[in-house]
């Protein structure tokens, strides 16, 4: 039996073990990372995009933390576009459809030669634990590999089972096996667990499609990247959209007597807002068609992602279904849909730094905490490693507040909420979603990057440099004025009233629909030079101007919220003696265990009444 001592261990080279595996090992500490196979590290299982409302966020914030799936998106990156850009900024969300084969290449060129990294080939069969302790795994080859801390990022692996019609097949992917034993092992030892499904649309061949009768779906003319490493990208391919319609749904509801999710077969509850297209029928019946995307799955493949229809009906059932969409008439399946079911455990063991509360050195990352989606994945794999390496380190662990990031959003709700479906991130979940825009997530967090060794001095320094030009931004468009005859034209031409006499940027920004670009490129001078060659910068400064008020309400909204985080809690109060709490607040309080009186105040079931017990009885 042969032994390897490692500091961390990373199982699973999924979007959560590439981040925890890459921030932990960059911040010096001696890193493994398990996977059943090195060339499929990264593989995008269901749709070839990164970003996306709200994920889009997520993909911005692991870039300015010093995360790496923003770079991997821009190389992979295909088509770009920011979505949302016709409503309020704090909802603008970049995306971008990636390349299949091109984004696990990268992958793999990214991990390989990192230092304090092993790549590891195999199967942790056994999860070692001593006195609540993490110390190593056991590897299907024998190998015992130790370890101060394990992450366990499982994705779909953990006793998965696939489902497609009647037809049930073990594994956490097409042609790669479940992982059968280690939830299981873990359940021994108290931490709770359960079933969830999620599901894939079937892919079809370029070739067979008429494009005559699907609309093109272009990306954004000037496209920009997710990182800011990122030289810039290209728009490779374009999408197209079309949609379902009666015929399909009837067709569909043939196979519903078969299908596993109406016939009892899935016990686990699939997304709510990435629903089947089964489950779009049945639960929407009022309505006769749904959007479907053609989404191209790489440059050297003739494989189309078939967004909207995501499905585990039987395969004829499938079949006939698509070819009643208009272009898909005859259509060509490559690869047929399906659903997998997979455990998952309760993210309320979890601390804020995704460490278990039960075993110490054991961290969650991804859907093994009930997530959806590769950017929430790729979020906590980055806390999980991060968090992992500060407490080997004896150094103050990074634990990112609801009020500063959508990751602390994230891992916000995992912690103090019930899980009973897929979690995925949307913005109407963030309250402070003004202040946490894409735009400015490197304002943000890049200060905490900078802290724990993954953002460099220099990039933190050029940021700086950025948040200081924006904040002098305000004196400089309050200072400088435009004469009425070089802006009066352009205000006409976008619907705003002509001004009398010369005027400041500052008052002419708060207009509705005046960008603070064109005001420069009308008449820029000296003092607003640095906002002409930065378009970026300019923006910024423009949403900061046009919602100024709503900014320091929200900011205020802060103050207040960080006073009851600074609250804290101790870990082990016996709840149940506090007999002026309600029933059930006594019940979540001992479940989750809550840090401040803030996390407390979060926790479904605890009222107002209850927080202010709470808060008299420890003042």
């Amino acid at each position: 039996m042969k032994e390897i001592n490692y500091d961390i261990i990373v199982v699973g080279a999924g979007h959560a073990g590439i981040e925890a595996s890459l921030s932990a090992s960059r911040m010096g500490l001696n890193v493994a990372l398990l996977t059943m196979s090195i060339d499929t590290m990264g593989r995008p299982s269901c749709n070839p995009s990164i970003g996306g409302t709200a994920k889009g966020h997520l993909v911005k914030e692991i870039d300015a933390l010093g995360g790496e799936m923003g770079i991997l998106a821009d190389k992979a990156g295909l088509q770009f576009k920011m979505l949302n850009i016709s409503k309020g900024p704090a909802i603008w969300s970049p995306r971008a459809q990636i390349d299949k084969d091109l984004y696990p290449l990268y992958v793999k060129q990214t991990l390989l030669p990192q230092n304090n990294l092993s790549i590891l080939s195999g199967t942790a069969l056994e999860v070692l634990i001593d006195k609540d302790k993490v110390t190593g795994v056991v590897t299907d080859s024998g190998v015992t590999l130790k370890c101060k801390a394990l992450i366990l990022c499982a994705g779909t692996f953990l006793n998965g089972v696939m489902h497609t019609g009647e037809e049930q097949v073990r594994g956490g992917r097409v042609g790669e096996p479940s992982s059968d034993k280690i939830s299981d092992l873990l359940a021994s030892y108290g931490l709770e667990k359960g079933r969830l499904k999620t599901g894939t649309p079937p892919r079809i061949k370029k070739g067979s499609i008429d494009f005559s009768k699907v609309k093109l779906e272009p990306g954004d003319e000037n496209p920009k990247p997710f990182s800011y490493k990122s030289a810039g990208v290209k728009n490779k391919i374009a999408c197209y959209q079309t949609a379902t319609n009666q015929e399909t749904h009837d067709i569909l509801k043939e196979g519903f007597e078969r299908s596993p999710m109406f016939t009892g077969r899935i016990q686990g509850a699939g997304p709510r807002y990435c629903p089947s297209i089964e489950d779009k029928i049945n639960r929407f019946s009022d309505r006769d068609s749904h959007k479907v995307l053609l989404e191209p799955e790489g440059i050297n493949t003739d494989s189309i992602y078939v967004n909207g229809f995501s499905t585990s009906l039987p395969t004829e059932i499938q079949e006939r279904g698509l070819r009643s969409i208009s272009g898909l008439e005859k259509c060509e399946i490559s690869k047929w849909g399906y659903a997998v079911e997979y455990d998952f455990f309760y993210p309320y063991q979890l601390k804020f730094t995704l460490e278990t509360k039960a075993i110490s050195g054991l961290y969650f990352a991804g859907q093994i905490n009930g997530t959806s989606g590769y950017e929430e994945a790729a979020s906590q794999g980055l806390i999980a490693g991060i968090n992992a390496a500060l407490k080997i380190k004896n150094e103050e662990p990074l634990i990112l507040k609801r009020s500063e990031a959508y990751i602390g959003v994230l891992i916000d709700d995992l912690v103090n909420k019930n899980t009973e479906e897929p979690y995925r991130i949307f913005t109407s979940l963030a309250e402070y979603r003004l202040l946490l825009r894409q735009d400015n997530a490197y304002s943000r967090l890049m200060k905490y990057g900078n802290r724990i060794g993954l953002v460099s001095n220099l990039d933190l320094t050029e940021q700086t440099r950025k948040d200081d030009l924006v904040a002098d931004g305000y004196r400089r468009v309050k200072e400088s004025k435009i004469e009425k005859e070089n802006v009066n034209p352009y205000l006409q031409s976008v619907g705003e009233s002509e001004v009398s006499q010369k005027t400041d940027f500052y008052s002419l920004t708060k207009r509705s629909n005046v960008e603070l670009t064109k005001l420069i490129d009308l008449n820029y001078n000296n003092s607003l030079l640095p906002f002409w060659y930065n378009k970026d910068l300019a923006k910024t400064l423009e949403i900061e101007i046009k919602y100024e008020g709503y900014i320091e309400r929200q900011k205020r909204e802060i103050n207040l919220f960080l006073n009851n985080e600074n609250k804290q809690l101790p870990i082990d109060f016996d709840y149940s003696a506090l007999n002026s709490l309600s029933t059930e607040a006594r019940e979540k309080l001992s479940k989750i265990r809550p840090m401040s009186l803030g996390q407390a105040s979060r926790i479904p079931g605890v009222s107002a009444s209850d927080v202010s017990i709470l808060s008299l009885y420890f003042k």
